[in-house]
């Protein structure tokens, strides 16, 4: 069956256990979605459930879109994703997602995409130690010889660790416990952090293999 759903980061807060202990916790809108599209093996090659999140004005999508959504009810979405399901004909076009797909225990994984943090040298990007930082020293922060030696090769290799741009890239965290549900609101509150800023998409999974109160 489905277990996924697409949400939005609200931001984090942090919660007490029964035993006292303070646990941080990640806010995170999940659904409502809706079933936009049912990919089948015999049309598709493959099983899936597009799911849109997110309503917006009919008005503001294209004419394509429109007839794609006319399919659904007629209401538009700014998200749009799909999920790999073999069972697509337990679900019907149209058909609401809730966060009640999951139970507290269960462990799930997140991906957004990370925050943009702009240009930045190889001890903020990648944790080099750098030089030293005495007086004198004429190396502090550089990244140092990043070239071969010898005359051969005579060129810097690919995937060198080197300043560039950080962030803005999609992360995916695994193993996020769900802390707590909140079915009439549409919360999940999720152990620790994950990636991307306030209001950004994210997508939530199942973990696979888990099973709640592992």
């Amino acid at each position: 069956m489905l277990k996924g759903i697409i949400g939005r980061k609200v931001g984090m807060t942090q919660i007490f256990s029964e035993e006292g202990k303070r646990i941080g916790v990640t806010v995170v809108e999940a659904g409502p979605c809706k079933v936009i599209q049912k990919k089948t093996e015999e049309k598709d090659s493959y099983c899936a459930l597009q799911l849109g999140f997110l309503e917006k004005k009919t008005q503001r999508v294209n004419k394509p879109l429109q007839e794609h959504f006319q399919k659904s009810g007629g209401t538009a979405y700014y998200h749009l994703q799909e999920f790999r399901v073999q069972e697509v004909d337990q679900y019907e076009v149209g058909q609401g997602i809730s966060v009640g797909i999951f139970k507290v225990g269960e462990r799930v994984s997140v991906s957004g995409k990370s925050k943009g943090k702009g240009f930045a040298g190889v001890v903020k990007r990648y944790h080099h130690k750098g030089g030293a930082a005495s007086h004198g020293s004429m190396f502090h922060r550089a990244p140092g010889s990043i070239g071969c030696g010898s005359s051969f090769p005579s060129r810097v290799f690919k995937g060198k660790k080197m300043p560039g741009h950080m962030g803005n890239k999609r992360v995916t965290i695994k193993n996020r416990q769900i802390i707590g549900i909140d079915e009439a609101n549409n919360l999940l509150l999720l152990k620790g952090a994950v990636p991307g800023a306030r209001n950004s998409i994210l997508t939530i999974k199942a973990a696979e293999g888990s099973q709640v109160g592992e």
